[in-house]
């Protein structure tokens, strides 16, 4: 059923993310399904005709524009359904043998980078979608992908810190960061920040000055809220270069002179 709360006003959301963060990606939402019928019944659902990478399919959601579907047999290997909870984490994917010597010299050193990984776990969820959030597709998303430079991305923070302070963590798995990004927020339900890794920007489009911010849309208004407070105060984005020999007293006292 429904709930009261999974009603969020996109259009307010996007309008306010735009204006304070001039974003150039387009933020999509990603959502969790235990059964691929109940993906397929997403309007205009894209499934995939080729084998592909989940970074790829997020690509065609923030790049293109798409909603697309896929279970884990739309993927090459099992790390990116295994990350999604849409595959099993079983003996062999915790093994992680192919990245041995790849990007990790030893076995031990491939089987330890999988366990630090945060996925979600196995056995609910069968398929996933992505989709634009202007679209209003998935109603509502279980998380939001929002990719912005780090000058945007810290502003996003502070506007997400700006009421109920709370002091952010965020891992660094390395290759497969997307159990940073998407894998951790799925599963803690807290805003997780990335750095989106090789395959990411290799396969999913990722530009080269990107972070990737994965967030449950519940924190979203809270930030735009944030955003337009900060702007008030002449905190905002861009940020305006003062001059790295100015004095600067000027500067500071247009904050904090009160």
């Amino acid at each position: 059923m429904t709930k009261l709360e999974d009603f969020y006003d996109w259009d307010a959301i996007l309008d306010g993310l735009n204006k304070y963060l001039r974003l150039r990606a387009t933020p999509i939402g990603m959502k969790l399904f235990e059964t691929k019928e109940e993906m397929e019944a997403v309007e205009k659902i894209r499934r995939p005709q080729n084998i592909h990478t989940a970074d790829q399919i997020v690509a065609q959601a923030c790049r293109l524009g798409w909603t697309v579907g896929v279970t884990a047999d739309d993927f090459v290997g099992a790390q990116c359904g295994a990350v999604l909870g849409i595959r099993p984490q079983d003996a062999e994917w915790q093994k992680g043998e192919r990245y041995a010597g790849v990007w990790y010299e030893t076995p031990e050193d491939a089987r330890n980078h999988q366990a630090a990984m945060t996925v979600v776990p196995s056995g609910q969820f069968t398929a996933m979608a992505v989709s634009p959030l202007a679209s209003k597709r998935l109603n509502p998303p279980d998380i939001c992908l929002i990719y912005a430079t780090p000058a945007q991305m810290i502003i996003f923070i502070n506007g997400l810190q700006w009421a109920g302070y709370k002091k952010l963590d965020f891992s660094v798995v390395g290759e497969s960061s997307c159990a940073d990004s998407w894998g951790r927020a799925l599963s803690t339900g807290e805003p997780s920040l990335s750095l989106p890794c090789f395959a990411e920007r290799r396969y999913g489009g990722v530009l080269e000055d990107e972070l990737l911010m994965a967030i449950p849309p519940a924190y979203l208004p809270k930030v735009v809220e944030g955003l337009a407070a900060l702007s008030k105060n002449g905190l905002r984005y861009p940020i305006a270069q003062y001059g790295i020999q100015n004095d600067v007293r000027a500067g500071m006292g247009v904050s904090y002179s009160k």
